[in-house]
């Protein structure tokens, strides 16, 4: 059997920066265990599976260590792949997920994801975040993800987790770190160590969260944000209540098939 495989830079206008994604084009969906294991064997922060069905796709992503709920750069890529190299005809593609109906629109070069919003809840400081960052936040608030705020850009550049200290706080998927931006409305950065994701370049779902907080935050429904990996990412975000809107641009690294 040969799958038909692209490798996405998303959140990004240039090769070799943004993040990373795999999307492999199916006709119909393999086994679990065959799924993980072809992310793994990719090694990327996710890898996209995508079937068509009627007129939408079904739509899933890996890390290399497990199936995840939502994830936004890779459903921009997935999208990128669609409407460029599948189906040229069309502006907007919709993707059936576990996150439900997730819709990305082409406008000029720039993808727009409509994602659940997921506001935080303000909960304690804790030691255990405090001695992972090397430093005490500001505050943290709670998600899916733990999102944990500094009082500069300037730490969070400087910021070196201690990736044996996040993976034994367990009752969270990954931990956002994030403060106001000096260019950009907010930046941020994102670790998931128990999902075989140590540091994630540039990350969508996060951005569920980050929008409806510094919406809020900063009074603006439209905002910039930076995310400050080595490899970097731009996002455009908008705040609509219970729905955010993500922006971002893409380019086309590698296309191939794997053997199986």
């Amino acid at each position: 059997m040969n799958i038909q495989m692209y490798i996405v830079d998303a959140f990004t206008e240039k090769l070799f920066s943004g993040n990373q994604a795999a999307v492999c084009v199916l006709s119909a969906w393999l086994e679990d265990g065959v799924l993980q294991k072809i992310a793994a064997e990719n090694n990327l922060s996710e890898t996209a599976f995508i079937v068509k069905k009627g007129d939408h796709y079904d739509l899933r992503w890996f890390t290399p260590k497990v199936e995840i709920d939502l994830c936004g750069h890779a459903t921009l890529a997935s999208a990128y792949i669609i409407l460029n190299y599948l189906e040229t005809d069309i502006s907007l593609v919709s993707f059936e997920t576990m996150s439900g109906i997730l819709t990305v629109q082409k406008e000029k070069d720039v993808y727009w994801m409509n994602f659940p919003a997921r506001k935080p809840v303000l909960i304690s400081k804790t030691k255990e975040i405090t001695e992972a960052f090397g430093m005490e936040p500001i505050e943290i608030y709670k998600s899916r993800d733990l999102l944990v705020l500094f009082e500069s850009e300037a730490k969070i550049r400087e910021i070196k987790p201690d990736f044996g200290r996040l993976s034994q706080i367990k009752d969270c998927f990954g931990f956002i770190i994030s403060s106001k931006g000096d260019k950009a409305d907010f930046v941020s950065r994102f670790f998931a160590p128990n999902a075989g994701v140590p540091e994630d370049p540039a990350t969508g779902s996060s951005h569920c969260t980050l929008i409806p907080f510094w919406a809020e935050r900063l009074g603006k429904s439209n905002l910039k944000a930076l995310q400050l990996s080595e490899r970097g990412g731009v996002l455009f975000c908008e705040d609509h209540g219970e729905r955010v809107m993500i922006g971002g641009h893409a380019k086309l690294y590698l296309k191939g098939e794997i053997n199986l």
